[in-house]
């Protein structure tokens, strides 16, 4: 059986586990909203005249009954997330895992040995990006802290795109017959590079059309410097100007993101593809530990069956025990999709690739975290898609118009949820965010792609790499 074919049946088994748990999920709300909907506050509505249009208020508000389980549902969820993230993070750190431990670990005794200056070296895949790498490697030389050694691994290129790397000073990589895309450009330069390097050094690998903040490497290596048990530092994105609405679409979406990782203490969810750098040590652990402890081939950093390799290299990382974060300095923009089709391509290997990857390492305390986002996920379709229906349901038997305060208050607080979330972004992301509907419709786009993926796997259908070629500059 192929590497494909045994992650298409690893996925079908792992759609059948997340559709169980949705089903129960909804079977238990099903009965809880049956047996405990008896509002004692059910009132008739008041009903106003306006010219030609009549306007109901129903004050009537679901019982108290089942708001108190809702929300003790909702302090469930949270304080077991709390709880499932604090676990799995301190047992893939400390045999003692029942510690609570801080997120990074302490900095060395000042009789300590001093940690051994950081070699930074900055690796940027390329496929056909002569337009972007000029951006890329100009932000790169505006760095506080300059890398030592800057490589362009120039990937089945048919464009300029190594006379522009070389002309900007970088070095040079190209692969020899990859069919691997990404992944396995990235295999070949270290398997050169890893062998001759030492606990000094720490890898950058970026996207070559990703620019970097200021004060990333200077943070990056700081921290690699005062944490040696820091294994990898990710970081948090920021979406390009530009694309009209479904770029700030985008970039709402990465705001949001960026807060969630922020409110986590720094605690990486995924190491970014865009950005993130690596203890050389940890890219050779991981090296060594794959057709054993970990899947895909011995002496590979990435495995290249994977379609989101950074998903893939992030759980790895943390099967190991690696300790790994996001800090709030390092900060990259990068690409956002210009058409909906192309966030179509990206989105679907995006959440193809996810879940390949857990049905590839099963549950574990590395993958536990990732299994509840799939189930959230998979349940808020059936949740909104059931509250869009019925909304446009009644829209359409009803011929008069019914406000339910309770519900406008609750909708107002979802607005300002909204709002606030995304406050940093300026005045666009607010106004795109105000509304709802906008936000509403692009959240049931990416529900669509998500059910386009449980359909494919279970149908045992391949899904499009979704390369973007940026235009000139």
């Amino acid at each position: 059986m192929t590497k494909r074919k045994e992650l298409l049946a690893g996925g079908r088994a792992s759609i059948a586990a997340i559709i169980g748990a949705v089903l129960l999920i909804a079977t238990v709300d099903a009965v809880a909203a049956k047996y405990f909907d008896d509002d004692p506050f059910d009132r008739e509505p008041l009903v106003f005249r306006l010219g030609l249009f009549t306007i109901k208020v129903d004050e009537s508000f679901p019982s108290m009954h089942l708001l108190i389980l809702t929300a003790a549902g909702f302090a469930i969820v949270a304080a077991g997330s709390i709880v499932l993230d604090t676990v799995t993070t301190a047992r893939a750190r400390h045999p003692d895992w029942w510690l609570l431990r801080p997120l990074l670990p302490p900095s060395p005794a000042p009789h300590r040995e001093a940690t051994p200056a950081i070699r930074l070296t900055v690796l940027i895949p390329a496929h056909n990006e002569a337009a972007t790498l000029p951006t890329t490697l100009e932000a790169l030389g505006a760095q506080n802290h300059k890398p030592n050694r800057v490589i362009v691994v120039a990937d089945n290129c048919t464009d300029e795109t190594v006379d522009v790397a070389r002309r900007n000073g970088a070095d040079v990589f190209e692969t020899l017959g990859n069919t691997e895309r990404k992944a396995g450009a990235l295999n070949q330069v270290l398997s050169k590079l890893l062998p001759d390097m030492t606990q000094s050094d720490a890898i950058l690998v970026m996207d070559a059309d990703t620019s970097l903040s200021r004060d990333y490497l200077t943070t990056a290596v700081r921290m690699f410097e005062t944490y040696p048990r820091l294994d990898a530092i990710g970081g948090l994105f920021f979406g390009e100007p530009g694309s009209g609405l479904i770029g700030q679409l985008q970039r709402n979406e990465y705001l949001r993101y960026q807060l969630q990782i922020r409110q986590r203490r720094g605690r990486v969810f995924v190491l970014t593809g865009t950005a993130s750098v690596f203890r050389a040590e940890a890219l050779a652990d991981v090296a060594d530990a794959r057709g054993s402890l970990l899947p895909g081939n011995r002496g590979q950093v990435y495995d290249a069956s994977a379609l989101t390799e950074d998903n893939e290299l992030t759980i790895a990382l943390k099967a190991l025990g690696s300790t790994m974060v996001s800090p709030e300095q390092c900060k990259v923009e990068t690409e956002v999709m210009p058409t909906w089709t192309a966030l179509w391509r990206q989105r679907q290997r995006w959440q193809r690739g996810a879940i390949e990857n857990l049905s590839t390492y099963g549950l574990t305390t590395a993958t536990m975290r990732y299994w509840a986002q799939q189930v959230g996920i998979a349940y808020g379709v059936v949740a909104l898609t059931s509250a869009y229906l019925l909304l446009l349901l009644t829209a359409l038997a009803v011929d008069t118009w019914v406000w339910f305060p309770f519900w406008l208050v609750i909708t107002s607080i979802f607005v300002i949820e909204r709002v606030v979330t995304v406050w940093s972004g300026g005045w666009r992301a607010r106004l795109v965010a105000a509304p709802i509907v906008l936000e509403i419709f692009y959240d049931f786009y990416l529900q669509i792609i998500f059910i386009k993926c449980l359909v494919d796997i279970a149908r045992g259908s391949n899904t499009e790499w979704g390369h973007v070629q940026r235009a000139s500059a």
